[in-house]
């Protein structure tokens, strides 16, 4: 049985190249994305394959996916200084209430989880 992976933050640049080499490893790949700044393009030549489903649906709000998962790799988030700026409340809830579900959601089901960042967090330092 294949191993099972979510990917939030599917439709953005890292998150749509993970679910591209996931799928190459033969991975049931299950991407998760709110499509704020993610683009459904990066992501559209994966519809038609058996392995791959997807949700829009912002990690903010709680996280449900059925069956098992393996893994979670949590990459979602806005990922510029123009995006903190024009949404940092959602920057901030993806952030804090959206790491927050993901790690409920990996001890419910027995998942590792890897929870991506940036040096962004830290702020200006001048």
């Amino acid at each position: 049985m294949a191993k099972r992976v979510l990917i939030t933050g599917a439709a953005g640049f890292l998150g749509s190249h993970l679910c591209d080499r996931f799928i190459r490893e033969q991975y049931d790949v299950v991407g998760m994305d709110n499509l704020i700044t993610g683009d459904l393009q990066n992501i559209e030549h994966l519809f038609k394959l058996p392995n791959f489903e997807f949700f829009h649906h912002d990690v903010s709000n709680f996280v449900h996916v059925s069956g098992k998962l393996d893994y979670i790799l949590h990459f979602a988030s806005p990922a510029s200084p123009i995006d903190y700026l024009k949404i940092p409340i959602q920057t901030l809830k993806v952030g804090s209430l959206g790491t927050h579900n993901l790690l409920g959601l990996a001890r419910a089901k027995g998942s590792r989880i890897l929870v991506a960042s940036t040096s962004e967090v830290y702020g200006d330092p001048m």
